[in-house]
This record gives C-alpha cells, sequence and structure tokens, in this order.
C-alpha cells in the first residue's frame, strides 16, 4: 500500500489513464494527444474521459501523422508545456524517428542546457493479440540506443502508474512503451493517490540461488511461469523485472548474477542487437568470473513477426524459458 492511501483494482489501461488523470490535474502545462486520443480515448482507450474532464485544449485528437505528432510535441516542450503524446502502435512510431532522433532527443545538448524536452512518447507495443503487420514489434533495442532518450517499460498496472507519474515529471524524453498484451490481462490493487517510482531501477521479484533470469514488459508474467515450473524441478530462480531499458541497471544485475553465477534475458524483440545481448554484455563485464555457465537469450527471431496463424511461434512462453532454465543449470 503506497503510504496507507485508499486502493483500487486496476488494469494497466486503467492505472495509465489514473497517472494521466492526476498529472493532467496537477499540472496545467501536461497537455495529451495523439490519434484517436481525445474523442475516442484511444483505440485501447486508454485515454478515455480525459477530453470529457479536462478539455480539448489539454487532450485532443491529431492528425494522422506522426512526425507531426512528435515534431509539434518538441516545439510545445521547448516553450514550457509537457506533452504525452500516443503513438497508436510500436510499427506506427517509425515515420516520427526523425523528429525524436534528430531533434526531441538531442535539443538539450543542441542548446547546452538551454532548451528541455519533457516528452512523453506512450508506445503500445509487442506482440500476442493477433494483429496486422506493423501492429507487433518490439522495438525498444532501437529506441534504447538513442543518445538522449530514455526507455521505459511496465509489467505491471502499479508500475504503469508509478513510472508514467516520474515520465510526465522528468525534464528528459522519454519512451514509454506499453506491452498491450498485458493492457487488460493483469489487474492489481493501486493506490488512488500520486505516487511515483524512480526511472533505472529495476525489481527483483523472487530471489534465488542457482540463476537470475531478467524479464520485462509482458515477458515477466512468462518468467513468472516458468519459474513455478523451475520450483517443481528443484531449481531456485531470481527474477529481475527490468523497468528501464535505458537508464539501466546495471548493480542490480551484477549483483544477483555474482550470487547465482548464471543469466538469462527473456525479451520478446528479435534476437540480434537487442536488450538481451546488452544485458549479456553487462553480466560479462560485471561478474565475469562468477559465471558458471554461458548467459543465454530467449528472444524473438530475427523475422518481422508473423501473423496471427503463425504469430504463437514467435512469441516466448513459459515452456521455451524453462527450457533455457535448465538448460543453464545443467551446463
Amino acid at each position: 500500500m503506497e503510504g496507507g492511501s485508499k486502493m483500487s483494482v486496476m488494469t494497466m489501461v486503467n492505472a495509465i489513464n489514473n497517472a494521466l488523470d492526476i498529472k493532467l490535474g496537477d499540472d496545467e502545462n501536461v497537455v495529451v494527444y495523439g490519434e484517436d486520443v481525445g474523442v475516442e480515448g484511444g483505440v485501447f482507450r486508454v485515454t478515455e474521459g480525459l477530453q470529457k474532464k479536462y478539455g480539448e485544449l489539454r487532450v485532443f485528437d491529431s492528425p494522422l501523422a506522426e512526425a507531426a505528432i512528435a515534431g509539434t510535441a518538441v516545439g510545445m516542450a521547448v516553450s514550457g508545456l509537457r506533452p504525452v503524446i500516443e503513438m497508436q502502435f510500436d510499427g506506427f512510431s517509425y515515420p516520427a524517428l526523425n523528429q525524436i532522433i534528430s531533434h526531441a532527443a538531442r535539443m538539450h545538448n543542441r542548446s547546452r542546457g538551454r532548451y528541455k524536452t519533457p516528452i512523453v512518447i506512450r508506445i503500445p507495443y509487442g506482440g500476442g493479440i493477433n494483429a496486422l503487420e506493423h501492429h507487433s514489434d518490439s522495438p525498444e533495442a532501437i529506441y534504447g540506443h538513442i543518445q538522449g532518450l530514455k526507455v521505459v517499460i511496465p509489467s505491471t498496472p502499479h508500475d504503469a502508474k508509478g513510472l508514467l507519474i516520474s515520465a510526465i515529471e522528468s525534464d528528459d524524453t522519454i519512451i514509454f512503451m506499453e506491452p498491450k498484451r498485458i493492457y487488460r490481462a493483469i489487474k492489481q490493487e493501486v493506490a488512488d493517490e500520486k505516487f511515483s517510482i524512480p526511472l533505472g531501477k529495476a525489481k527483483v521479484l523472487a530471489e534465488g540461488n542457482d540463476v537470475t533470469v531478467v524479464a520485462y514488459g509482458a515477458m515477466v508474467r512468462e518468467a513468472q511461469k516458468a519459474i513455478v515450473m523451475a520450483k517443481g524441478a528443484g531449481i531456485s530462480v531470481e527474477l529481475i523485472d527490468l523497468r528501464s531499458i535505458f537508464p539501466i541497471d546495471r548493480e542490480t544485475i551484477a549483483k544477483s548474477v555474482q550470487k547465482t553465477g548464471r543469466f538469462i534475458a527473456v525479451t520478446e524483440g528479435p534476437l540480434s542487437f537487442g536488450a538481451g545481448a546488452e544485458l549479456i554484455a553487462i553480466v560479462n563485464e560485471e561478474a565475469f568470473l562468477n559465471l558458471e555457465a554461458p548467459p543465454r537469450r530467449v528472444s524473438g527471431f530475427d523475422t518481422a513477426v508473423p501473423l496471427p496463424k503463425g504469430e504463437h511461434f514467435y512469441m516466448q512462453s513459459p515452456e521455451k524459458i524453462f527450457y533455457e532454465i535448465e538448460r543453464t543449470v545443467k551446463f
């Protein structure tokens, strides 16, 4: 319980809506916009009711033009506003890359600190909902590689609310990626009042001694199911929810692997050049002499996410994760 406050059962959709409601209410500089964000409340209804409450000047629809959405956010931010913009789907964010990379991420450095870009770019991402092409990508590694951006991914309603409030209050540009697969799949008691969770700090969800598993977003739930299977096989797993792709919590990861001696990264996106590779690099740099087995990755394939009929072959399952856990422990 957050400070003994009243609690409500929320899905991730409810929690994000609640965080936006709180920040719209306590900061008149916060504006929320994007495709269908206003009248309809977004394609996933995450912003439902906010325009009616705060008016069309604070919560509004944009043209179907992602580059324009991001570009106007830069102008608003350097002028003193705190825009929270929505890219309707992960694959739709790519037309905005030039504005995000060339301007939002660089403005603070370019102006030697004179201008800041406090922008939150919300991106529903990932597969598992039987969607069409451009609707199931996991581009966190793309954004995590860009200097000047922070990349945050919640795995629970509680974390979604606390991390989003921190993101909106930050003076940096934050890529806030929301795993649409679990938008309504998880319900949790969340404090009604305002609270925040520091960006860049991972969370140890389960302590163990045999192997460290790091996951984030929708993959946390799959890893938790794999841990149950591992426990039945007599394997003690330490599970870490990364929560922030960048900045990344090197200390928590290193400390865990120094204890367990084994490491597995679970990510949803393609294998090559992904977040899993960065995590393994950290393990090698910080805990190499503690390793008792090669660090491993459980990830997607180096292909586009298949259309609905074949999507399940691409997604990470508890069985896949448990296979790698057992393989690593028995090395």
